[in-house]
């Protein structure tokens, strides 16, 4: 028998509270409701609902409540849900909501995993826990720390005589002048693109790989700067600004494309894009690492933790939750579609070759060998006004009314202000 539910777009708020009544079962125990926050699909939940019947056989009294939400919405929703006391019990929280997350308070300590011998702690790879660490206490435990990787289609490669990003990375030659040049050849065909950096026309943060190649960054490293307004910062905003109007290789903003569709050489994305990459059968497909600039290679790091929110009145139930849902077990799990932080579970073969992966040398060149390399990106608890007038700039780059130049500088104008007081 299932026992979670989705409520598709927003969270039910009635569903939200964690309370139990003080219900007990035939046996007097007491039965506890918590629920579970996500922005996940479907092949994800399925994986969860596996780990929870498990869990159910030594916890038969907890019932858990599956909640997702779409990504775009859900630091709002968290934020409504905040304000009338009705936040999940436990939830997914990713790299740019923590800040503001912890900042409001909403977070819950979870120092306590620390001392816990049987989560052995120090398997979680170090440089994906900073975010979650104020002082000595814990906010929240990584489940998916991959760097932003690309996917693309071998079978257009191929078809139009170019080597592999694969084929060059084995020789250092996998550069962002080769990428560009693959992308023009390969656009050359009619309803194809070379390169798509988008997920979704709101997701401009996989450029900023190109940025840190040529020595540059969005903000200085502590955060009270805004410094994409650079030499390195223009090249990569000229260089989608040549892509979109020149070479034609990138679509324009409103263009529908797919990787999955054919019709797409390079896709940016993370690897838990390959719940949908492995359902590709019209064309073969792998993946590589972002390229080289100048100043070598700094990939973003993709991250996402478990987080447990204030307020919820089954606070050691929570918190022995995430406990399961982020050891060992829980992360071989999960690790079908998420680049696991734990060391043990990342360097396994059962995470390297799962049914569906790329090459085990793809896997260890673009996942494993880049995992300690990527660098979170810099977040700032004004993050989603930030982000707003970094969009704002985009518009002026999609409808070509403003020079790379003159964005970049808008946008150190309005955002200054914000990350300087």
């Amino acid at each position: 028998m299932k026992r979670w539910s989705i409520s598709a777009g927003l969270l039910l708020v009635v569903a939200g509270c964690s309370s139990s009544g003080g219900s007990t079962d035939a046996n007097g125990d007491e039965q506890i409701e918590l629920t579970f926050s996500t922005w996940g699909n479907e092949n994800h939940i399925a994986v969860y609902e596996e780990l929870l019947e498990a869990y159910y056989v030594d916890h038969p009294n907890v019932h858990v409540t599956i909640q997702t939400t779409p990504f775009p919405d859900y630091q709002q929703n968290m934020t409504v849900l905040a304000a009338g006391q009705e936040l999940p019990d436990i939830g997914w929280a990713a790299e740019r909501m923590v800040p503001q997350f912890i900042e409001n308070n909403i977070l819950a300590d979870l120092s306590a995993l620390r001392e816990d011998e049987s989560f052995h702690f120090e398997d979680i790879l170090p440089g994906t826990i900073t975010q979650y660490e104020v002082g000595d206490a814990l906010y929240g435990v990584p489940f998916s720390s991959p760097p932003h990787i690309i996917f693309y289609n071998k079978t257009l490669f191929e078809k139009n005589g170019l080597e592999t990003p694969q084929e060059l990375e084995s020789r250092g030659e996998w550069t962002w002048e080769a990428f560009e040049e693959a992308a023009a050849v390969i656009a050359e065909e009619e309803g194809v693109y070379g390169a798509n950096f988008f997920r979704a026309w709101e997701t401009w943060e996989n450029l900023l790989a190109h940025t840190r190649a040529e020595g540059g960054d969005l903000f200085n490293e502590d955060t009270t700067e805004f410094t994409w307004n650079s030499d390195a910062g223009i090249s990569t905003l000229e260089m989608l600004e040549r892509m979109m109007f020149e070479d034609r290789s990138h679509p324009r903003a409103g263009d529908q494309v797919a990787f999955e569709a054919g019709n797409v050489g390079m896709f940016f994305d993370v690897y838990s894009y390959v719940s949908t990459a492995r359902e590709i059968e019209d064309f073969e497909w792998d993946i590589a690492p972002v390229p080289l600039g100048s100043q070598g290679r700094s990939p973003i790091l993709g991250q996402a933790g478990y987080v447990m929110f204030e307020g919820t009145e089954h606070p050691e139930e929570a918190l022995d939750l995430i406990r399961y849902f982020a050891s060992q077990t829980g992360m071989e799990a999960t690790s079908t579609y998420f680049a696991p932080p734990r060391a043990s579970v990342l360097e396994s073969d059962a995470f390297i070759e799962q049914p569906g992966n790329p090459p085990r040398a793809s896997m260890e060149s673009t996942i494993l060998n880049l995992s300690e390399e990527s660098r979170v990106l810099p977040i700032h608890p004004e993050w989603q006004n930030i982000d707003n007038h970094i969009l704002q700039g985009f518009d002026h780059l999609f409808g070509q009314t403003a020079e790379p130049a003159d964005i970049l500088e808008q946008m150190e104008a309005s955002i200054n202000p914000l990350v300087q007081e």
